[in-house]
């Protein structure tokens, strides 16, 4: 049986599958930090993997389908994610740096289908690798090796779990402290990092040692703003979703287990469509999945913690 995300908020070992993930995409962000670049906020996530979804699900017998400007800008406004002139200029600047192209034999044609060039279709496979493999650490499944085994998987998994994502308005709106960093550019990077930064075990009064950030070398590393990155983090320290133990902001940051159990509830969404996506793939029977986390609120931070034995 597929997870589903009302199971994964419960699940003890999941926060462990969240820090597995970010070590794994920080992994691959050091290999292609341009790729990655281009969907590290929430909202170009969505459009780079709507766009991503739609070329999956082109049907050479029905005309219309498939991966177009057009059609991207009008699923993406269903959203309410981005504006037109943000599709439009997101599609440009994936034709500038390469990641996308024209399918050649619609050159002249008013309406010219794309398609993601092998950088990104790589990069694609290797983010829901990665997923699966941090479901595997819940239950000791093979899904990432049964994935590598058969790649014809991953194309269907695709596809099923983004469409289930954009359907979730609870996935497309984010909850306002996890907002904060994935609206923000690069924000998405940055909250990996901090992630792959928390060790469980030393949790201390609902906060846990994350060590020292150096602002200007994370910058650097991201390829953004040293004062829009300290920006961010102040922001974060004011609602509480970080702090430094000195007074003086040197030193080590904690996270907070709040926060924590806040973000992992927003992500057991995506974990839950992939998961189910995956089974569908397998098996040939659609998933059916319900947006449980509309109306839940995440668990208290407190009882997921005892339940990890961490408190």
């Amino acid at each position: 049986m597929a997870f589903t995300s009302d199971e994964l908020k419960r699940n003890p070992d999941f926060i462990r599958a969240l820090i597995y993930l970010a070590v794994n995409l920080g992994d691959f962000h050091r290999e292609n930090p341009r790729l990655c670049r281009t969907l590290v906020s929430h909202q170009r996530w969505l459009m780079g993997q709507a766009a991503y979804m739609l070329f999956l699900e082109a049907d050479p017998a029905q005309p219309g389908t498939g991966l177009t400007s057009a059609r991207l800008k009008d699923l993406i406004l269903q959203t309410g994610c981005a504006s037109r002139n943000t599709v439009l200029a997101f599609v440009e600047e994936m034709l500038s740096y390469r990641f996308v192209r024209y399918y050649p034999e619609d050159e002249g044609r008013r309406s010219r289908r794309l398609e993601p060039t092998e950088v990104v279709r790589a990069g694609m496979f290797h983010w829901l690798l990665a997923n699966l493999a941090a479901l595997d650490q819940l239950d000791g499944g093979n899904r990432a090796q049964t994935m590598m085994m058969d790649r014809d998987l991953a194309d269907p998994t695709h596809r099923r779990a983004v469409r289930m994502c954009l359907e979730s308005q609870a996935w497309c709106e984010p909850p306002r402290r996890v907002a904060m960093f994935l609206w923000t550019e690069a924000g998405g990077l940055v909250m990996d990092e901090l992630i792959s930064r928390i060790e469980l075990s030393k949790q201390i009064d609902g906060r846990m040692n994350i060590g020292r950030v150096d602002a200007r070398a994370l910058a650097e590393k991201f390829m953004m703003s040293r004062t829009h990155l300290q920006r961010l983090l102040k922001k974060a320290a004011s609602d509480g979703c970080i702090g430094w133990y000195d007074a003086k902001r040197g030193g080590d940051m904690w996270f907070s287990s709040e926060f924590l159990t806040e973000y992992s509830a927003w992500q057991a969404i995506k974990f839950a469509a992939i998961d189910q996506a995956f089974k569908a793939a397998l098996t040939g029977v659609e998933p059916e999945y319900t947006d449980e986390e509309a109306d839940s609120m995440p668990e208290n931070a407190t009882r997921l913690f005892q339940a990890c034995g961490l408190t």
